[in-house]
């Protein structure tokens, strides 16, 4: 019975927080459930020390929470999202005027090995997108999977196109990214072809008031797994190696964007990333490509049977 005292009295701020983040800040539902899973273990930690107050938490204690969870099992990727959060909870706090200072900005989390994202050679990319166009369904799959490698978009991005964000004469499109943050990109010239081939399609599914680019069979807007589960399809039906699906495809783009033009910061903007540090990932795997073909051609670089 202590413990829900003091429950009640710090979730209320909770809720104020989630419904900044959906109005204002106009996060996905994805996030903020990620947002309130995080917070409410925080709650349930400060409660257990009998605080009723954000304001009385100490870094001491914030550590001790990371500590907790770390030993429960939590990867360090989690514990680190897990720290942003309280972070980000904190700093709308101090916006609020209900605390001073934050107690989880100088708390670090383990670190993470960061992986590289699995991507497609052009062969490889030739090849997966060469699949026959009889029906809607190849059609719409087609244009899917060009428009994103052309572009480099994220699967939501993809879904969420409705037919006035394509302009066929510029050869562009208007996307929404993350914080509902719009940019304008290229669309190459065989991702035009598939998506006027898409089209034509189209008008046999598509109802009067539907906007979506890419709908299903009954005429609605398109799944983000449904999607996913057709880029599957097509890379069983030709035998890609490897699990393929849109983000593998937009690690490509970048991939091969970078590999052809050496500017990181044009791939940043392409990408939608806000920190470039995030983009920079793929220096690792255009480095490591440059590594390939140095250790095939350099006649000293292989080591020899003696």
């Amino acid at each position: 019975m202590l413990n829900q005292r003091f429950l009640e009295q710090l979730a209320p701020y909770l809720d104020r927080f989630l419904v900044y983040l959906q109005t204002e800040r106009q996060l996905s539902p994805h996030t903020c459930a990620n947002y309130q899973q995080d917070l409410q273990r925080l709650i349930d930690f400060v409660a257990d020390c009998r605080i009723s107050e954000w304001s009385d938490v100490s870094e001491r204690q914030i550590r001790a929470h990371v500590a907790e969870i770390h030993r429960e099992g939590l990867s360090a990727k989690s514990i680190q999202r897990h720290l942003s959060s309280i972070r980000s909870f904190y700093r709308y706090l101090a916006k609020q005027g209900l605390v001073e200072k934050n107690p989880a900005q100088g708390v670090k989390a383990p670190k993470v090995g960061r992986p590289l994202p699995e991507t497609l050679n052009v062969d490889q990319i030739n090849y997966l997108l060469s699949f026959p166009v009889d029906d809607a369904i190849s059609a719409r799959d087609k244009a899917m999977m060009e428009l994103v490698y052309s572009s480099g978009l994220r699967v939501s991005e993809l879904i969420s196109l409705n037919i006035h964000d394509i302009d066929f004469g510029a050869a562009s499109l208007i996307v929404t990214g993350k914080g509902r943050k719009t940019r304008m990109l290229p669309v190459g010239g065989q991702a035009v072809k598939a998506l006027q081939v898409w089209l034509k399609y189209r008008e046999t599914w598509a109802n009067y008031a539907e906007s979506a680019l890419f709908i299903s069979a009954r005429g609605q807007r398109l799944t983000v797994r449904s999607a996913q589960l057709r880029f599957d399809h097509r890379a069983k039906q030709m035998n890609t190696q490897g699990k393929v699906y849109p983000h593998r495809l937009r690690h490509s783009f970048a991939s091969h964007m970078l590999e052809s033009s050496s500017d990181l910061r044009a791939v940043q903007e392409l990408l939608g990333h806000e920190d470039i540090s995030t983009t920079q990932i793929y220096t690792h795997l255009d480095f490591q490509h440059l590594m390939e073909v140095y250790e095939k051609a350099h006649p000293r670089a292989r080591k020899k049977d003696d």
